[in-house]
């Protein structure tokens, strides 16, 4: 269903919404920028029936030929997971992308704009962006931080993604007001790691919580999203001091290879992936299973208060 000239909600999302369905949002960098193909397709696949399978709706993002997608067809996973001109979108490049018609993966940033265009208020990934290493050098601090401060979507990952500063992601995210929540913890997780040595401000043990967080802020006209970290299963953590250590590595071959901007990310994920022999990618896929669990089970509850 066409709403707008640039946004199609694909017709099982939009009778969802109709029937006052719980829908989960899903991003679709990971597909085409954070897995090597035919694990993109398959990742993305299970996440999805994951998602059925806790009775929620999944609607990954994307944009194809200048149209924002709100659902994709197993065509349309398949061409953004093996094409090659696939570009990142994050807020300041929308406006560019739908004008041109050109295709691209949302970034955490995009899919939030793009999921609540649609009125979806729940979406999972896998890491957020955020404030890099040495930012108070290089300014790199990720758009997701400012679309938390003002899009209200609540964000479910398994923490900052690690190769960030997480203290100055958390004070950053704290300072416009995103409430950032544990679930069943206390301390942030970091992705592939469940420990970081920061504490969260705040821990909730159950969905339902997190469901009436997110109305009490909504319903008070507070703008922005809200941030719940979800850490990766025990049996798939990695050990923050040596996964710290592998990180180092690889940003310093960043360095030496002058990998900037858009392309550090994903490059810093390859080579770790390449540095921990695939245990990295292994625990990529697993934190991403077990937000999607954890979505689900918000989506409902939020559905039930609204």
């Amino acid at each position: 269903m066409n709403t707008t000239p640039y946004l199609e909600i694909k017709e099982e999302i939009y009778q969802a919404m109709k029937e006052n369905k719980a829908i989960v949002a899903l991003e679709s960098t990971i597909i085409s920028h954070g897995m090597p193909y035919p694990q993109n397709v398959e990742v993305a696949k299970n996440v999805e029936e994951i998602i059925r399978e806790r009775g929620a709706v999944p609607a990954t993002i994307a944009i194809i030929d200048g149209t924002m997608k709100v659902g994709l067809s197993e065509e349309e996973i398949e061409f953004m997971a093996i094409s090659k001109n696939i570009l990142k979108a994050s807020r300041m490049d929308l406006p560019i992308i739908l004008a041109k018609g050109f295709n691209a993966a949302t970034t955490v940033a995009a899919t939030m704009i793009i999921a609540e265009l649609a009125g979806i208020k729940v979406f999972v990934t896998g890491g957020i962006g955020g404030v890099h290493r040495n930012a108070q050098e290089t300014f790199d601090i990720s758009a997701d931080l400012q679309e938390l401060a003002k899009t209200n979507v609540a964000v479910i990952s398994a923490g900052p993604k690690a190769i960030l500063d997480l203290q100055l992601t958390k004070e950053y995210l704290e300072t416009f007001g995103v409430p950032v929540i544990g679930y069943q913890t206390d301390e942030l997780p970091c992705f592939f790691s469940r420990e970081s040595g920061i504490n969260v401000p705040y821990r909730v043990e159950t969905p339902k919580e997190i469901a009436h967080i997110m109305k009490a802020k909504w319903d008070l006209g507070l703008q922005g999203g809200i941030f719940i970290a979800n850490p990766i299963p025990k049996d798939y953590s990695m050990d923050f001091k040596e996964i710290n250590k592998t990180i180092d590595n690889a940003i310093e071959e960043a360095k030496k290879q002058k990998i900037k901007g858009k392309e550090l990310t994903p490059f810093l994920l390859s080579k770790i992936n390449e540095l921990t022999k695939g245990e990295s990618l292994k625990a990529n896929i697993e934190l991403v299973y077990n937000n999607a669990k954890l979505g689900a089970e918000i989506a409902k509850e939020f559905i039930i208060l609204s």
